[in-house]
């Protein structure tokens, strides 16, 4: 399992060590902190939207999840605002990591 292929089949995964129980991000084969296997595991959501602007109709935000997993990505609807909580709505990868989100609503 890799971090590219899931991302492929829709899935955004991060490592948490067996060992020491840390999340690692951005992603890698070991441990860095202990270089310990990890156990892979879906993000969980949902995210908070840190940083947005736009471009030519176009929204793009910085999302944190879990307190410590930052993404980049493109926002779905209107008027984003920092603070605000976000959901993914797809991810896929075509060269680099693609990102998409839109507003949660629980």
């Amino acid at each position: 399992m890799s971090f590219e292929s899931e991302l492929k089949k829709g899935k955004f995964i991060i490592g948490e060590c067996l060992k020491c129980h840390q999340k690692n991000w951005p992603p890698s084969d070991f441990c860095s902190i202990c270089f310990g296997d990890l156990n892979y595991r879906e993000v969980q959501g949902p995210g908070i939207l840190i940083e947005c602007s736009s471009k030519d109709g176009k929204f793009f935000g910085i999302v944190k999840f879990e307190d410590s997993i930052t993404v980049i990505g493109t926002i779905e609807g209107s008027s984003p605002k920092p603070g605000q909580m976000v959901k993914i709505s797809s991810v896929g990868f075509d060269n680099c990591p693609k990102f998409a989100f839109t507003q949660f609503k629980s």
